[in-house]
């Protein structure tokens, strides 16, 4: 029996929450094991009916639960809020409340959309990378912070754990890809990264086998579009693999196509990166596919099923070849479907796909 709290939160983030209780019962049937769902308020719709975007008996259930899976939070309507009661401050705090340090974002090209992306096709195919962002430390978190009518100000620090045990977890990731590890800071201007980049040398001491490179954020960045091949892991800052992770996003042609893990020592959480997205929501228009991806992620780190991740991501590949679209990927010569379609598209080819390997 696998326990998954369900957090849809805002917006979109309930119709893709949706999307992706569906595979993952469609999988639980296929593979034999139970699941069982409890869903909670969050973000947006939590400050609505409870005062707070994120309560305390949110957080028990979460502590209860084998994994999490979030959809998204926030709106315009919340924006004007103090920063301690936006939707986005749930997300911090349930972070920091189940000890979420490691954030894991795939980019990888689907073969079928290797034109939808901006990017010439030369500079995409092939790519398969992962961001390991740290997301309970550094400038998120830092203490002293805040602003007045003459200046605002954050602090960005880390502790030597901090560094440690993400990049630890990412050497060891790094061996069951490509055996590389490239570690992104500002070292040449920041104190905290020298810092950073000092820790992450002395921990590569336990994994001489896995290649280490250092990189500042900015050559990064123009890297990621001009040459993301060379990429494998790269490991970073809370600050930092924020900005990385979104840029990565022009290498699936759309945010609406990366998913994303949290993981900690005991918890874990799952969703996808592109928002709650306002402007579409409750019209059936959204990419559900990073939703469904996370679950894949969610097979693999918390229920150790990989085969049914691998089948989901397979089913994915198959829609998209298929010439399934939603409006953020619609091109020329393409099927325009809805959340739902598209949805029911990648159950019909995750049945079929997992029928021949069985």
């Amino acid at each position: 029996m696998f326990k998954i709290a369900l957090l849809p939160g805002d917006g979109i983030g309930v119709e893709v929450t949706n999307s992706a209780v569906q595979v993952i019962k469609t999988a639980a049937k296929l593979y034999n094991v139970d699941v069982e769902f409890k869903e909670c308020l969050i973000g947006g719709c939590s400050y609505e009916a409870n005062g707070t975007p994120l309560t305390d008996e949110t957080i028990k259930i979460c502590y209860e639960s084998d994994a999490v899976f979030l959809g998204a939070v926030g709106g315009y309507k919340w924006e004007s809020l103090p920063h301690n009661l936006k939707p986005e401050a749930a997300l911090l705090k349930l972070r920091k409340s189940l000890g979420l340090y490691t954030n894991i974002r795939p980019a990888k090209i689907y073969q079928p959309l290797v034109d939808s992306s901006s990017l010439k096709k030369e500079v995409l195919e092939g790519v398969d990378f992962v961001v390991f962002r740290e997301l309970t430390g550094g400038i998120y978190f830092g203490e002293p912070r805040g602003f007045d009518d003459e200046r605002g100000f954050n602090t960005m620090v880390y502790t030597k754990e901090e560094v440690e045990r993400i990049a630890r977890m990412a050497f060891k990731i790094a061996r069951e890809r490509n055996n590389k590890v490239t570690s992104v800071d500002k070292a040449n201007v920041l104190e905290v990264s020298q810092f950073w980049r000092n820790i992450v040398h002395q921990v590569h001491k336990e994994f001489s086998d896995v290649e280490l490179n250092d990189m500042y954020v900015d050559n990064c960045a123009m890297q990621i579009v001009r040459n993301p091949k060379q990429f494998d892991v790269i490991l970073t800052s809370n600050l930092f693999g924020d900005i990385l992770s979104d840029i990565a996003g022009m290498i699936t042609g759309s945010l609406g196509m990366l998913p994303s893990a949290s993981l900690g020592n005991k918890y874990a959480l799952y969703e996808p990166v592109h928002g709650s997205a306002p402007d579409i929501a409750g019209q059936n228009k959204a990419n559900p596919l990073a939703a469904i991806s996370s679950v894949a992620m969610m097979f693999n780190f918390s229920f150790n099923m990989k085969q049914t991740s691998d089948v989901i991501e397979q089913a994915i590949n198959k829609t998209l070849d298929n010439g399934y679209r939603t409006v953020d990927l619609m091109s020329e010569g393409c099927k325009l479907v809805s959340t739902t379609e598209m949805t029911e598209a990648v159950i019909k080819n995750f049945k079929e796909i997992f029928l021949k390997q069985d």
